[in-house]
C-alpha cells in the first residue's frame, strides 16, 4: 500500500476517506501523484523550459545583431521571468501532488483533491464503465475513469485530475501515479467482484497493456 505520509486533515476519519468504510468495504489501495512526474507530464514544466531557451537564444541573437547596449539587461530580465514561471508551475505540481489522495476500496474509488478548497469525489464501482491506463516514465501512469449514464463531474472541477481533452465528458483521472498498470489491473478485479452480475468476457490482465473496458472485459488503448 503506498499511501502518501503529508497529508494532514483533521476532518477526515482516515487519510482521504470522510467517514469511516462501511461493515465489508476493504481499502485495497492509497496513493498520491508523483509531483515531478506531475510537472513534466501535466503542467509541462519541460516543454515550457524548451520554449523559454529557444525564445531567450532568438532574442540574444537580434541584440547582438542590432549592437543594443546593456543587451544583456533585457536578456537577464527574460532569464528571471522565465525560472520564475518554472517554478511557480514546479510549485503547482508539488502542491497538488502534496494534497492529494487517491483511494481504491473493494466499492469504489475516492477522489480527495484540491489545494485551496478541498473536494473529495467518491466514486462508486458500479458507475465505472470504462478504465483506460496511459502509462509514462518510470513505471509511473494515469487511470482515467469513464463514468456511466448521464451523470458527469464538471471538468474544471477536476483539473488536473481529468483526462486530457476529455472536455465533453469528463473522466476523473488518477495522475501520474506510481505502478499505474498494476493498479489499473487491481481496480479491474475489484470492478468485477463489485459487479458480479454484469457479463463480461473474463480473461487473464496483462499488465502490459494500456487500459480495460469493464463492459467487455478486454484492454483498450
Amino acid at each position: 500500500m503506498n499511501v502518501n505520509p503529508h497529508h494532514e486533515h483533521e476532518f477526515e476519519v482516515a487519510p482521504g476517506l470522510p467517514e469511516a468504510l462501511p461493515s465489508g468495504e476493504r481499502l485495497l489501495w492509497q496513493g498520491a501523484p508523483d509531483w515531478k512526474t506531475l510537472a513534466l507530464h501535466v503542467f509541462h514544466v519541460r516543454t515550457l523550459a524548451v520554449y523559454f531557451l529557444v525564445m531567450m537564444v532568438l532574442q540574444a541573437l537580434y541584440l547582438l545583431g542590432e549592437q543594443q547596449p546593456r543587451w544583456w539587461v533585457p536578456l537577464t530580465t527574460s532569464l528571471v521571468l522565465s525560472l520564475t514561471a518554472l517554478g511557480v508551475l514546479s510549485w503547482m505540481a508539488w502542491m497538488t501532488a502534496r494534497t492529494t489522495l487517491y483511494t481504491l476500496t473493494s466499492k469504489r474509488v475516492v477522489m480527495r483533491i484540491g489545494i485551496v478548497l478541498t473536494l473529495t469525489f467518491n466514486l462508486p464501482l458500479r458507475m465505472v464503465a470504462a478504465a483506460s491506463v496511459k502509462p509514462l516514465k518510470n513505471g509511473n501512469g494515469d487511470i482515467a475513469l469513464k463514468l456511466a449514464g448521464d451523470d458527469h463531474i464538471a471538468w474544471l472541477n477536476l483539473w488536473p485530475h481529468a483526462k486530457p481533452w476529455a472536455l465533453k465528458n469528463p473522466e476523473p483521472c488518477l495522475r501520474c501515479i506510481p505502478d499505474a498498470v498494476r493498479i489499473g489491473g487491481r481496480l479491474v478485479q475489484a470492478w468485477r467482484e463489485a459487479n458480479p452480475h454484469v457479463p463480461v468476457m473474463l480473461g487473464d490482465i496483462i499488465d502490459d497493456q494500456p487500459g480495460v473496458d469493464m463492459n467487455h472485459g478486454a484492454y483498450s488503448t
